[in-house]
């Protein structure tokens, strides 16, 4: 069999990872030696468990073990798992599918990709196990934290067309959020403010200059406390709604980062985020027919 035509099978819901062997001016004896300098981040005992449990190959499909002689420029595939992951207790629901793309109904905590600490408890790899379709692939993203209505391609072939539709704003989204009633705010109006990253890396500022995010805000409900409010972006900045309604005084009940960060214990499912993505709707570039979903979630005010 030619390197080239061998292709890693999906193992519980998981692709392989391909990793290039560069030529090192350290003496590298093994390619486990090497996943292990290269990845020092990851415990070598993690690595050592990876080659013990036949997840790491080599370009023709044979299984290396932890003494497998390292040679530069070629290349090794592995699995990802994690010995413990914590179990996060929300299930998706699917509301609709085609040929093409499936939209899905997202809860809280439950992040969209594998990523540090989540492979198994990621609504992708959940979606792989449960229908054995290793080409889904997320056409747009939800935060962890928030929950809804969220595109999942099916086909290699038309995800550039879905991914490009978001890119060019040709999606109407429609977010609903639970936040405290401010008298003095007058509703609906339009929040405009630049964006840039913030520290810690993970979150976002508002910074003086020409705005870079918009987001459409109405007032739905409110009690003497909370409101429910409608968030349409017209934007898709990184945590827009979240420091939208923060920098107005109004953050969104239970946000670990707005205004400020709250670390939280990884199996804390006490508090979720109160942001739900809603609605969406598009013209299916493929079909050209109109689409609109929307959550059968719902939130309420305390």
């Amino acid at each position: 069999m030619h390197p080239a035509e061998f292709t890693p099978p999906m193992l519980r819901g998981v692709s392989a990872s391909k990793i290039f062997l560069h030529a090192s001016s350290a003496p590298i004896q093994t390619i486990y030696a090497y996943l292990c300098m290269q990845f020092s981040h990851i415990d070598t005992i993690e690595w050592k468990q990876r080659f013990e449990d036949g997840l790491v190959y080599d370009a023709i499909g044979c299984k290396l073990t932890i003494h497998s002689p390292f040679q530069a420029n070629s290349h090794v595939f592995y699995y990802r798992f994690l010995a413990h992951e914590i179990h996060v207790p929300f299930e998706h629901k699917i509301l609709f599918e085609n040929d093409h793309f499936m939209v899905i109904d997202k809860p809280h905590f439950l992040t969209m990709s594998p990523t540090g600490q989540y492979v198994q408890e990621t609504l992708l790899v959940r979606l792989k196990n449960l229908t054995g379709n290793e080409n889904l692939s997320p056409i747009h993203r939800l935060d962890r934290e928030t929950a809804g209505v969220v595109l999942i391609s099916k086909r290699p072939e038309t995800r550039g067309i879905y991914q490009q539709m978001f890119a060019s704003r040709q999606v109407q989204k429609t977010y609903h959020a639970i936040a405290s009633f401010a008298e003095k705010l007058i509703f609906p109006q339009i929040t405009r403010l630049k964006m840039d990253k913030g520290q810690p890396f993970y979150t976002m500022q508002v910074l003086d200059g020409e705005p870079n995010s918009e987001t459409e805000i109405q007032l739905l409900e409110h009690n003497d406390i909370w409101a429910k409010y409608q968030l349409k972006p017209h934007t898709g900045k990184q945590h827009q709604l979240r420091v939208h309604l923060s920098h107005l005084g109004i953050p969104i009940q239970n946000d670990p980062f707005y205004p400020t960060v709250q670390h939280k214990a990884d199996d804390d499912f006490s508090a979720p985020l109160q942001l739900l993505a809603k609605h969406i709707a598009f013209k299916d570039p493929v079909t050209l027919l109109p689409m609109q979903f929307s959550s059968t979630q719902e939130l309420t005010m305390s």
